[in-house]
């Protein structure tokens, strides 16, 4: 797979008026063919992202110049392997690509992946593949070290894993960026990175944290340094960038066109702004979720302790609440204001931490 180091996300397109700005995308689209990359990824859950690929990059470019990625999300709304496969024929449809060069299995992990085994995505994807409507088959995943490698046990025949990578989570024991990275590579699967620039919160990182990366290189912007991070890993075939804006699209080729790896000074910088993200106080939750298994109110204590640390993190309350909204009440969780104060929770905590206390003070800044 011989593809640049630079993917093109297109789940953050620009819009007008709430509507994606399809001409703008056709500009940002130019620049990137210009520039020599060809990675475009999109998925069925995006709304209106495959229509808008269709138009700006599929009506414009010979098939052959570009490689088109999208998912299969099975667990959203389907009851029937029938309507889990239907999602497949609507995104042929709406690209009008004719095939898909990378096809994923969206979003594997925890309760989702039962929906895959349950309707046997995995051997239709592969008839997909011997029928050439499909190059290369592979799925995002968003869970643990120990469930990625279940997964990867149960189907070798999987050729790439697409992993949420960033310098702020290498370490972070929600995301476990590096342990699933290391699972991948013990497994011999290629990595496409997601989710490099942390959604955004890494192009204004903590102040602390920012100073380090310009006094490293004045003229660099901070995403920079995460997409570069995330590119100069062994064994990843692309870094997907989620942009919104042709300036964005100009900064990021601007330095990934002749990108050639980090030396050790870079190195050392990223690892000097990992070690300043540790001297944030946080709340030292490690998700082991012993809690949530003695917990007679089903309170998603370690999803509303992370969604806080993002506020303390990135100042950025909506970015928080989103994380609740996904980590508390889209697992079947309750949220913090509904704690009883019954102290079970501290019972079994490994890491000693005041939970009724910290869900107090959380349900308080989440409102």
């Amino acid at each position: 797979m011989n593809i640049k180091k630079l993917g093109f996300g297109l789940m953050r397109l620009p819009k007008k008026e709430d509507v994606i700005d399809v001409e703008q995308v056709k500009e940002m689209v130019d620049e990137f063919m210009n520039a020599g990359f060809t990675y475009f990824d999109t998925a069925w859950a995006y709304a209106g992202s495959e229509d808008a690929i269709r138009q700006a990059l599929v009506e414009r470019y010979p098939r052959e110049s570009f490689q088109l990625a999208t998912k299969n999300a099975a667990w959203i709304n389907c009851k029937t392997r029938e309507e889990a496969i239907a999602q497949f024929d609507t995104s042929l449809k709406q690209m009008q690509a004719g095939y898909f060069d990378f096809y994923l299995l969206h979003n594997l992990g925890e309760s989702r992946t039962k929906f895959f085994d349950e309707f046997d995505l995995w051997s239709w994807v592969q008839e997909k593949k011997k029928e050439g409507l499909i190059r290369h088959v592979g799925f995002s995943f968003h869970s643990t070290p120990e469930e990625l490698e279940e997964i990867l046990k149960a189907h070798p025949e999987m050729e790439f894993v697409q992993l949420q990578i960033n310098y702020a989570d290498w370490e972070n024991p929600a995301i476990q960026s590096r342990g699933c990275y290391e699972v991948a590579r013990k497994y011999g699967k290629p990595v496409i990175i997601m989710e490099p620039v942390k959604g955004g919160m890494l192009a204004n990182p903590p102040e602390s944290v920012e100073k380090i990366l310009k006094q490293a290189d004045p003229k660099a912007s901070n995403a920079s340094w995460a997409i570069r991070f995330a590119a100069d890993l062994e064994g990843v075939i692309t870094v997907l960038s989620g942009m919104s804006n042709i300036e964005q699209m100009k900064d990021n080729l601007s330095y990934m066109k002749d990108f050639k790896g980090f030396d050790e000074k870079q190195k050392e910088v990223i690892h000097k702004a990992q070690e300043e993200l540790k001297k944030i106080p946080l709340i030292p939750c490690t998700t082991c979720n012993y809690c949530a298994k003695v917990c007679p109110k089903q309170i998603g204590i370690s999803g509303t302790f992370t969604a806080v640390n993002y506020l303390t993190l990135y100042k950025d309350i909506d970015a928080a609440k989103h994380q609740e909204d996904w980590l508390v009440n889209g697992h079947g969780k309750k949220r913090a204001c509904e704690c009883i104060k019954c102290g079970k929770c501290e019972e079994v905590c490994p890491q000693h931490i005041k939970i009724r206390e910290q869900l107090e003070v959380c349900a308080q800044k989440l409102g």
